[in-house]
């Protein structure tokens, strides 16, 4: 059976829960919803593990093709010992993982998906990129815009959505859950022609 890991990056805790910094983790918890797949925190793993087969999570990918969607227990700067042990536990390639960030460089709302590329300062990044050795996996971009003003990014990330945006912050986080679908079962190039704007 082939499988996919996607990872969706935040920090753990309800303090974090509704932070821009955790859209990956939204993004992970929506297709674990789409999918009717819990989460578990299964021995070893340091991270939350829910596990579907693609066709069940509406994804229309071959039957039997099996999805890992994973959100690491560690915090944003040790993602990459949790990915590293969910991959080489499950034996997947990097070229068959999917990482779901927050991206200040695109506009609040704007999606980005491609395949390897730097980490821009992210410390889940380059959590990752150091433990896999490679930067060669696919990412899933959300755009989550610039601080204001002087306000600095660290301070921004860690804030909590305000209640007024929070709606349309969960629209962002269905469209990027479909662009996971598409990614995954159209390839790159699709999914881009689509999702990319």
């Amino acid at each position: 059976m082939t499988s996919w890991l996607l990872v969706g990056l935040g920090n753990p805790g309800p303090e974090y829960e509704r932070t821009r910094h955790n859209v990956g983790f939204m993004t992970a918890d929506e297709l674990a919803r789409r999918a009717r797949a819990s989460f578990s925190a299964p021995r070893g793993m340091r991270a939350g593990v829910a596990e579907t087969i693609i066709s069940a999570a509406g994804l229309g990918a071959p039957p039997g093709d099996k999805l890992i969607i994973a959100k690491p227990r560690t915090f944003m700067n040790e993602s990459g010992q949790a990915v590293r042990k969910l991959a080489g536990f499950h034996q997947i390639s990097p070229s068959r993982m999917v990482v779901v960030h927050d991206e200040l460089d695109l506009e609040f709302g704007q999606l980005r998906l491609k395949i390897g590329g730097g980490d821009n300062g992210h410390n889940g990044l380059k959590s990752i990129r150091s433990h896999l050795q490679t930067g060669d996996f696919y990412r899933v971009r959300i755009g989550i815009g610039r601080p204001p003003g002087r306000q600095p990014a660290a301070d921004y990330v860690l804030s909590t959505i305000p209640a007024a945006l929070r709606e349309d912050y969960a629209v962002v986080v269905a469209r990027a859950a479909d662009a996971c679908e598409a990614l995954i079962t159209k390839g790159l190039v699709a999914a881009q022609n689509e999702f990319n704007n």
